[in-house]
C-alpha cells in the first residue's frame, strides 16, 4: 500500500511539470537538451577561441611561455585535476540516483559534487595568491626576474583569462547545484522527470573537461 501510495504523486508530479507549449515529458525533455547542446556549442566556440589565441602565442614565443609555465605549481593543478574527475563522478552517479528515484543519495551526491567543486575553487585562490604575491599578475605591478618579459606577461594574461573565466563557470555550476539540492530535497525528481538533474550534469561534465583540456596546456607543455 505504501509503494501504490508513493506511485499517484509521481505520475502527478509528471503531469504537472509538463509546460503547456509541449505535448509530454518526453517532447519536453527533447527540447531542453537541445537547448543545453546549443548552449554548449557557443562555450565550445568561447573556449575553443582562447585555446587557439594561446597556441598561436606558445608557437610565436616558446621560451617565454614555458618560462611562465614553470612557475605554476604542478602539484595544485594535479590535485585540482584528480578533484574535478572526482566531482565528474559524482555528478554521474547523481543522474543516476534522480533517475531511480532516490532524493536521498541524490541529495548527498550533489552535496559531494558542491564540495569537491568548493575544493577546486579554493586551491585555484590559493594558486592566484601565490601569483599576486610573486607579482605575476599582468598590470603596472607586474615583475618578471629574467628575460622577456614583455611575453611572460602575455602568458600570465592567458592564463588568468582562461582559468578565470573556467572558475566563472565553476561559481555558475555551483549555484546550479545548489538549486538542485534544494529541488531534491523537495521530492521533486524521480523516474518520471530528472531533466534538470541530466542537464545540469552535462554541463559540469563541459567545464570538467575544460579543465582537462587546460591543465596539459598551461602546466605541462614546454617542461622538461
Amino acid at each position: 500500500m505504501a509503494e501504490a501510495g508513493h506511485a499517484a504523486p509521481l505520475a502527478d508530479e509528471k503531469h504537472g511539470l509538463v509546460s503547456h507549449q509541449f505535448e509530454d515529458v518526453e517532447q519536453q525533455r527533447s527540447a531542453a537538451a537541445l537547448g543545453m547542446w546549443a548552449f554548449l556549442v557557443t562555450e565550445v566556440l568561447f573556449f575553443g577561441g582562447l585555446f587557439l589565441a594561446y597556441t598561436v602565442y606558445r608557437r610565436l614565443y616558446p621560451e617565454a611561455f614555458a618560462a611562465g609555465s614553470h612557475h605554476l605549481d604542478v602539484t595544485l593543478g594535479s590535485v585540482n585535476t584528480l578533484v574535478l574527475i572526482g566531482s565528474s563522478l559524482t555528478m554521474a552517479l547523481s543522474v543516476h540516483a534522480a533517475q531511480t528515484g532516490d532524493n536521498k543519495a541524490l541529495v548527498r551526491l550533489l552535496l559531494a559534487t558542491m564540495l569537491l567543486g568548493a575544493v577546486f575553487l579554493g586551491i585555484k585562490v590559493v594558486e592566484y595568491a601565490e601569483k599576486f604575491r610573486d607579482h605575476l599578475v599582468p598590470g603596472v605591478h607586474f615583475h618578471w626576474h629574467g628575460p622577456d618579459e614583455g611575453h611572460v606577461r602575455l602568458f600570465y594574461g592567458l592564463y588568468f583569462m582562461m582559468t578565470g573565466m573556467h572558475a566563472v563557470h565553476m561559481i555558475i555550476g555551483e549555484g546550479l547545484l545548489g538549486w538542485l539540492v534544494i529541488q531534491g530535497r523537495r521530492g521533486r525528481f524521480g523516474p518520471h522527470y530528472n531533466t534538470p538533474v541530466d542537464l545540469i550534469g552535462l554541463y559540469w561534465h563541459f567545464v570538467d573537461i575544460v579543465w582537462i583540456f587546460l591543465f596539459p596546456l598551461l602546466y605541462l607543455l614546454g617542461r622538461h
